[in-house]
């Protein structure tokens, strides 16, 4: 008899696994694409949000690193099944809250990256961290995750 962790996932871990991994994905790339300063990435930015992007201290890269490399490994653990989804979207969810925390609280960001819905995208990525986080953390409560 198979246990619960063996049993089919359900579809709900699919959609999520997937929308996360995406997610992830674009976080990673735009965190190597600006921290290795791309040319054609950069060109997106306005002179002011490339100045402040430059000002940010060493440890908040770090933070934003445990953010979007905690999410990656989160999703590809949680489309794998393993238990170890917890920890990885508790990196990445610790991660988002330092570092987004910071610039939402303490930092003086560019007009520019206020305006519109750039200016609520910190606290998504916040919410949707949570979210993954609780997510993964009911999955293995119930037996999804093994």
């Amino acid at each position: 008899m198979a246990t619960s962790a063996q049993a089919r996932a359900p579809m709900h871990l699919w959609i999520v696994g997937i929308i996360s991994l995406l997610w992830a994905c674009f976080g990673c790339v735009d965190y190597t694409m600006t921290n290795l300063k791309n040319p054609s990435w950069m060109a997106q930015m306005t002179p002011d949000q490339i100045a402040y992007m430059a000002t940010l201290p060493s440890w908040l890269t770090a933070f934003w690193a445990f953010g979007v490399w905690g999410a990656l490994i989160g999703s590809v653990l949680l489309l794998m099944r393993s238990r170890y989804a917890v920890w990885a979207y508790g990196i990445s969810f610790i991660g988002a809250v330092v570092g987004l925390g910071y610039q939402i609280v303490i930092a003086t960001m560019p007009a520019s990256m206020k305006a519109g819905i750039m200016g609520l995208m910190p606290e998504f990525i916040i919410v949707f961290a949570g979210f993954l986080l609780w997510y993964a953390m009911n999955a293995q409560k119930k037996g999804v995750l093994a």
